[in-house]
């Protein structure tokens, strides 16, 4: 309880100081937070596979010129975020267009696109089966959204540890962070184009040539829907797991079998490894309310608060 306490107590001095607050909606939209919440929970009852492509949203949206629902805005050129190559397998859109368009019809003009992309991920996490946690919202929505700003700040599935780190910490977020945020990986799929290279030809020795950090019977399976010419497929990132929020993720992890070569590089460096051991089994609470300090902690990039800024009517689109 003590703990919880000085979590909270830390959270609403930091949220103050950037703009954020929780409740920020209690007065001016008392709904927005149940409107947001019902709007997903019908989404994910008839499409339960948006699960992970909605919390991704969020990490993607906030790596980018920070949490400002610039991710979302369209460009009729194909020059904006979302068109980036890491970008291109995010889905539900539609989703946040459809609690905007909720939102807009209960309290025009008042609850930002960037907050409906954080509640939403919120609602993701509990509607999978993790725990909920206070969100902080008064952020405001960006009004620019390029994609050669997407590649060089969204952490890579290639990556090894030195560089997530970099990456991560030059957005404000520690190294347990980088581990705890990883977790995420308990939801969604992926395509073989983003970890294919580990399964052939891995340092240039031939086809039947495999990255030695993954297990050799993963590998195996891997190919079978992987295939060297064929089509780029989706892959579980959790086997047997990918729908539900747990702590799988980090037993996967240590059996060899994390799908990116960014998930076997946390075996690589002590204070990640730590963890990694740490949650593969039994821990599944301490994970949770790890992953909802981290995903405030995120929430705070870079954020545009007060007078900057501007509520989009639209979120693909600025005023």
């Amino acid at each position: 309880m003590l703990f919880l306490l000085i979590v909270l107590c830390f959270s609403y001095v930091n949220a103050q100081s950037s703009g954020l607050k929780i409740g920020f909606y209690d007065k001016l939209c008392p709904q927005a937070e149940e409107i947001t919440r019902n709007v997903t929970k019908d989404a994910l009852s008839v499409a339960p596979s948006l699960s992970g492509p909605l919390l991704r949203m969020f990490f993607h949206d906030c790596f980018v010129k920070g949490c400002d629902g610039s991710i979302l805005l369209n460009s009729p050129t194909k020059q904006a975020e979302k068109d980036a190559i890491p970008n291109l397998t995010l889905r539900g859109y539609e989703i946040i267009d459809r609690v905007k368009t909720a939102l807009e019809k209960k309290c025009p003009g008042l609850v930002s696109c960037a907050d409906i992309v954080a509640l939403v991920a919120r609602d993701v996490v509990v509607q999978t089966g993790g725990a909920s946690w206070k969100v902080e919202t008064g952020r405001r929505d960006g009004s620019v959204s390029k994609l050669s700003d997407a590649i060089p700040n969204l952490p890579s599935p290639f990556s090894n540890i030195s560089t997530l780190k970099t990456v991560f910490k030059s957005k404000g977020l520690s190294v347990k962070d980088l581990v705890v945020l990883s977790g995420a990986h308990t939801l969604g799929t992926s395509h073989c184009s983003a970890f294919k290279n580990r399964l052939y030809n891995f340092t240039g020795k031939g086809n039947a040539d495999f990255d030695p950090t993954m297990d050799s019977k993963y590998v195996t399976a891997l190919r079978k829907k992987c295939t060297i010419n064929g089509t780029d497929i989706l892959v579980q990132m959790d086997p047997g797991s990918s729908l539900v929020f747990d702590e799988d993720y980090y037993l996967q992890v240590t059996k060899k079998r994390g799908l990116f070569q960014s998930d076997a590089a946390l075996l690589d460096d002590s204070e990640t490894k730590a963890y990694v051991d740490g949650h593969k089994s039994g821990n599944l609470d301490s994970f949770f309310k790890d992953f909802a300090v981290s995903m405030v902690n995120m929430g705070r990039i870079e954020v545009l608060t007060g007078a900057a800024g501007q509520v989009r009517k639209v979120c693909s689109k600025v005023n």
